[in-house]
């Protein structure tokens, strides 16, 4: 087997002449020639010297901090010192490359390692280092990417930094997705390493991870576990059982490699076995000890997220024989291109003809082949149900470009976050459901700044008789809350695909709501949907009341609109496709006009929804405050027809007409926001 990597044992150094610990003075390479494969003992005693200056830098930035992780720092200096002398090739300069390895700090609580080793690499200062968890430094307190600011505040985080970690188990589904995209979409060789902690691989999304990467023979990842025994209140659920570990990993089908994680040699040789597998992933299971090379913190129970006094951090500094200054000079990845993408077609969208029937999920698949066609860089994910959203359709016409996740939400979403840090325009789909598991996992994409859009299927009582567990009536609540999130939810094929168009191109989390059931097309071709913006579909000089609706219940709003028309009762009806942002200009308008009588009709709970949007919308409005009455699912559902459901929660045509009735037996500009009728 041909390795991957350099085989030597360091690229480049240098150690200042203030340098008060081992003596290194001056510049020295360190190591051997290139191609070597047994290290030299003088570069080893080097990169043992670069491991305490990490576990120092940690210490010394979280002590002026007064809070922070030395000890999960410490425990991992020496496979991060041998990583950043040796195996890392990275442009610090360019960290756009698509030829630099990737580094994952999936146990993010260790950042002072990270940026310690920023330190070492000449990318930041001492002085920036010492600025550690304070407020408007780069360096928080788990790393974070670097975002443009978004006109609410400034830029932050750190350009070096792929993703936000510190929420723990994510940082392996993440490096599946780039490795994903690296292997399969950019064909290109760099890898992918990931620091992992011992107490977070008690997290399912680990193992998620572990199987995808096994499934899919992603050589290019290398997982390093740091087992120092120890978490957050004690012992971990294996301590040092390295054997358990390793058995776990190959399990999955990954290469494992048991080791002494303070064995620079054996680091090294690792690191090298890895490089040189052929198609599994590798897994090294390192034996560390949390806080080691000091005394009063080595394998110590509750040091976890304490930082030292000042006189116990000079007392720890002495004892790692002081501070250094050692600074690394990191290899350049190679000048590889990315494969070649296909030519871009013209985007050509779906069309359905008004007054026929077709389900928003068919028109979504649709929608992404067209957009797929126009974009190379779309990518798509699917959780196991790509016969139902319908992504099916793009697996037919780019098979490179999909990837099948199975029933692994936690991955599928991780794995579009690692597709969207290679520059990717990432879709993933499955039931709206399902979305819930990976709840944590959108939440830190919209940490990291990042762009991924997502689809979710099956959504409220109207998919009808699988009954509540796959009834989505919590989505539009979870996706709302989600920072810098756009939720959509169209009612018909035409709507839908000009909204998937848009998503291309959207920054932050997006979201589209899809319903199961064949609906009326009801706009035609070509018809602009914005961001933000509605439309009113039926309306009148002599309005009395407004029907909010969007999705399924837009239809069953249309139906009551011809039931109040025939008795002449004249009401507005409103598709609020844009659920975030919500049209403010147009529902305050309809509120104006109609008296502020204002009927919400959605099929998903009455918490956080669209009832809740529009009420959003009225937000410091002093004068004429609607009456806004809420049509929601109020009890738990069973199986049934979806008109049979329909029926039962009130949110059918006859429900709709019925609270409109209601509403124009109460006086108008009522002050207070009402329930159901």
């Amino acid at each position: 087997m041909t390795p991957r990597g350099n085989g030597s044992i360091g690229h480049g150094w240098t150690a200042s002449a203030g340098h008060t610990g081992s003596g290194i003075n001056g510049r020295q390479q360190c190591g051997g020639p290139t191609g070597s494969a047994v290290p030299m003992a003088g570069a080893l005693q080097r990169i043992a010297e670069l491991g305490k200056q990490l576990r120092v830098d940690s210490i010394r930035c979280t002590t002026a901090a007064g809070s922070g992780h030395p000890t999960s720092s410490m425990s991992a200096a020496d496979l991060m010192a041998v990583l950043l002398v040796n195996h890392l090739k990275y442009d610090w300069d360019d960290p756009g490359n698509p030829n630099n390895d990737r580094l994952v700090f999936s146990k993010g609580h260790a950042s002072p390692l990270l940026y310690s080793m920023y330190k070492a690499s000449g990318v930041i200062t001492d002085k920036e280092l010492m600025s550690l968890r304070t407020f408007g430094s780069r360096l928080e307190g788990h790393p974070k990417p670097f975002q443009c600011a978004d006109g609410h505040g400034t830029a932050r985080g750190l350009p070096w930094v792929d993703v936000a970690t510190g929420s723990l188990g994510q940082g392996l589904p993440v490096a599946v997705g780039m490795a994903l995209g690296a292997k399969y979409v950019d064909k290109l060789p760099f890898d992918v390493w990931v620091l992992l902690g011992d107490s977070e691989v008690a997290e399912g999304s680990v193992w998620e991870a572990f199987d995808k990467a096994g499934h899919y023979k992603l050589k290019h990842v290398i997982a390093i576990l740091d087992m120092n025994r120890l978490g957050q209140r004690g012992p971990t659920d294996l301590g040092w059982d390295a054997p358990v570990y390793a058995a776990r990993a190959r399990a999955f089908g990954w290469h494992a490699i048991e080791i002494d994680g303070h064995d620079i040699a054996a680091i090294d040789a690792a690191y090298r076995e890895a490089l040189a597998q052929d198609e599994k992933p590798t897994c090294i299971v390192a034996k560390t000890v949390k806080g080691s090379g000091v005394s009063l913190v080595a394998d110590k129970e509750g040091w976890h997220g304490k930082a030292l006094s000042a006189d116990q951090a000079a007392a720890a500094i002495e004892e790692l024989g002081g501070e250094r200054r050692i600074v690394v000079d990191v290899a350049k990845p190679r000048g590889l291109q990315p494969a070649a993408p296909p030519a871009a077609q013209p985007l050509q969208l779906p069309a359905y003809e008004v007054g026929t029937k077709e389900a928003t999920r068919k028109a979504f698949g649709d929608a992404l082949v067209a957009v797929g066609g126009n974009r190379p860089d779309v990518v798509v994910l699917d959780g196991e149900v790509s016969n139902s959203t319908f992504t099916e359709e793009f697996k037919k016409a780019y098979p490179n470009r999909f990837f099948e996740v199975y029933i692994a939400e936690q991955q599928l979403v991780g794995a579009a976050l690692g597709l969207s840090v290679l520059g990717k325009v990432a879709f993933a789909a499955t039931f709206a459901a399902f979305l819930t598991r990976a709840f944590d996992q959108i939440r830190m994409a919209a940490v990291s700044g990042a762009s991924v859009r997502l689809g979710g299927s099956h959504a409220g009582v109207s998919i009808g008789e699988d009954g509540p567990s796959q009834m989505a009536l919590e989505d539009l609540a979870m996706m709302r809350a989600v920072h810098g999130s756009t939720v959509l939810y169209p009612c018909d094929a035409n709507q839908t695909a000009c909204l998937v168009a848009t998503m291309a191109d959207l920054p932050g989390i997006s979201y589209l709501r899809l319903t199961r059931e064949k609906t009326p097309v009801i706009y035609p071709p070509g018809e602009a949907f914005p961001i933000g913006g509605s439309k009113v579909v039926r309306k009148s000089a002599a309005d009395q009341v407004t029907i909010i609706a969007a999705g399924i219940t837009l239809h069953e709003s249309l139906r009551a609109f011809a039931q109040l028309d025939s008795e002449g009762i004249r009401v507005r009806v409103i598709d609020a496709y844009s659920v975030k942002p919500i049209d403010k200009a147009s529902l305050r308008e309809a509120a104006r006009v109609t008296g502020g009588r204002l009927v919400v009709v959605e099929d998903h709970w009455p918490e956080g929804g669209l009832g809740d949007a529009v009420l959003d919308a009225f937000v410091g409005v002093r004068e004429g405050t609607p009456t806004v009455v809420k049509l929601a699912v109020r009890s738990m559902p069973t199986s049934g027809t979806p008109a049979e459901l329909l029926n039962e929660a009130g949110i059918n045509a006859e429900g709709i007409a019925q609270a409109v009735r209601e509403c124009l037996r109460k006086p108008a500009d009522h002050p207070s926001k009402e329930g159901p009728a």
